[in-house]
């Protein structure tokens, strides 16, 4: 990955250029000069690749570099520039803990605030525009692993779409809240959420040179990209500049926001372990020192949360109190979970993807450690004695029925505006983790089934993980992409996103009708091969919502 070029050049110049073809996403090879568009934005023009009806500019700026004195500072506008040969993308933001094939390389460039566009083009009435915020709880993930160019025609049953994928800052960088950085009189705590605000309002002011609709913009992402999502939709520095939103792993809970008071003291006890007392000091840490003391590879380190911060400014409140008062943008809202979801079996993976070599699985032990009541619930005979199994819907099952009480606390207060909930419960999906052992399965390998993260790809086709994930078939190890009824689920699942993004209803001609949620009644669409409906109290009785309820009611 490099940093953007930038070529000087008279705009007239450009439009005529002609040259040699190139490689382009995934490596297909673009047309001729005269066949790679050219779009003339705000601050410049930028040239993007060509293919299969989709026009796509990686690598565009949306906001200064965050580097020097601009570290730990609400974003900058980006400087004016000549052509941009928008045909790789850009730098990643800083990470280390890459969570095994998940995310990845790892990267110390700070210089990394851009965007990605997807688009059929400029043709017809303006198009909906869906911003998506990659997952990888604020501290990893990129948007090199999400080709949005399936979502920008809509595929076979929906609405052309164009697609935008944004990189923010992540970890120390991108969500830290220290005294002497707070004390500077700017917004603080929350960079990432910052940047996602910056890269908003540049959608606002070039949507409609991509063809997009600026005043019909859809913000949305998975799991750290739901909690993005989440902290934008409650402030109101991002108020108008998005009218739909979706919630994908899933709709958030508390559990994903700290407090402001616990915020601070993680980013003074970092600032304590970097040896500095100003914001000077701070700010000439170099970024491999910071991610030093941010994590590993494996895990992150002790001053690092994860989720966002409720900092009183750019996040007013936690989001249930939110959820539960209305004091947030109303508007059309879509959400919900995979199967074995949550602390599941993408947890599962990861520890084990780590463990060896050789690896080890999900051991009996592991699921003894659970309490008496907990294994009264799910005995372990009860899933073929496979403490995998068992521990995946013990790590699940909670996740799940906190998705289900914030769409149940959204439905009742999002006054004017439908909520829908989705239960994705097809579970022999491809995984992008190497297959490893389970000698309790009957097929001798760990089962990922409906893992948080596998429903990824039916929206973004032949999503891996990082760089070093190569999607497998569950059942032979061997390599494959989406086939058969697959394609069909994320034709469904495409056209339901796009046709959200363009009327604020997931419903359309030749698909599922989905219901918006009636408060404590449901129903949730299951998305599956094929798709079904399931009313609130099935949803509560299968993932043993109640028991858990009482488990949290009695801590």
């Amino acid at each position: 990955m490099t940093i953007r070029k930038l070529a000087l050049v008279a705009i007239p110049a450009v439009l005529a250029a002609v040259g040699t073809s190139s490689i382009g996403v995934a490596g297909q090879v673009s047309g001729p000069a005269d066949a790679r568009p050219v779009v003339v934005t705000k601050d410049g023009p930028v040239r993007g690749l060509s293919a299969n009806g989709v026009n796509t500019y990686l690598g565009i700026p949306y906001a200064a570099p965050p580097v020097g004195d601009l570290r730990w500072r609400p974003p900058a506008p980006p400087a004016r520039h000549g052509l941009i040969d928008a045909t790789q993308f850009a730098n990643t933001c800083p990470q280390v803990t890459e969570l095994g094939a998940f995310a990845g390389p790892s990267s110390t460039t700070e210089d990394c605030l851009y965007l990605n566009v997807f688009t059929t083009g400029t043709g017809g009435r303006p198009k909906p525009v869906l911003v998506w915020i990659h997952g990888g709880g604020n501290v990893d993930g990129e948007t090199d692993d999400y080709d949005g160019s399936k979502v920008a025609t809509g595929g076979p049953l929906g609405t052309p779409t164009v697609v935008i994928t944004v990189n923010y800052r992540l970890g120390l960088f991108g969500f830290l809240s220290e005294s002497h950085l707070n004390a500077e009189g700017h917004p603080f705590a929350n960079y990432g959420v910052l940047d996602q605000q910056a890269a908003l309002r540049w959608v606002r002011a070039n949507a409609a040179a991509f063809g997009g609709d600026p005043n019909n913009v859809t913000l949305g992402g998975q799991s750290a990209g739901a909690i993005n999502t989440t902290a934008n939709i409650m402030s109101p520095a991002a108020a108008g500049l998005f009218q739909r939103a979706i919630f994908q792993s899933s709709p958030i809970p508390n559990a994903y926001f700290l407090p402001a008071a616990a915020a601070l003291t993680l980013g003074n006890n970092f600032a304590d372990a970097a040896g500095c007392s100003d914001a000077a000091c701070l700010r000439a840490l170099s970024a491999q020192r910071i991610l030093q003391l941010q994590g590993t590879a494996n895990a992150s380190g002790p001053f690092v949360f994860g989720g966002a911060i409720v900092d009183g400014t750019i996040v007013p409140v936690l989001p249930e109190t939110a959820w539960t008062t209305g004091a947030y943008q109303h508007m059309p809202i879509l959400g919900g979970t995979t199967k074995d979801d949550g602390g599941g079996n993408f947890g599962l993976s990861i520890a084990e993807y780590f463990s060896g070599p050789p690896q080890v699985a999900v051991t009996v032990e592991q699921y003894n450690a659970n309490s008496p009541a907990v294994q009264q619930q799910y005995p372990l005979a009860s899933f073929g004695n496979d403490p995998q199994l068992a521990q995946n819907r013990i790590g699940a099952d909670p996740f799940k029925c906190d998705a289900r009480r914030v769409l149940n606390e959204l439905a009742a207060t999002n006054s004017g505006f439908p909520v829908y909930g989705y239960d994705f419960t097809y579970q022999s999906a491809p995984y992008y983790f190497p297959q490893m052992p389970n000698a309790a399965a009957p097929g001798g390998h760990f089962q990922p089934l409906a893992a948080h993260t596998s429903d990824i790809q039916f929206v973004f086709l032949g999503y891996h993980g990082g760089n070093l994930g190569v999607n497998l078939d569950q059942t032979s190890g061997q390599p494959r992409e989406l086939q058969g009824a697959e394609i069909t689920l994320s034709d469904q699942i495409v056209a339901a996103w796009t046709r959200f993004a363009k009327t604020g209803n997931p419903n359309g001609p030749a698909l599922p009708t989905w219901q918006a949620l009636t408060p404590g009644g449901g129903p949730f669409l299951q998305q599956d091969t094929p798709n079904s409906v399931e009313t609130d109290a099935q949803y509560n009785a299968n993932y043993k919502c109640d028991f858990w309820a009482s488990q949290e009611a009695s801590q």
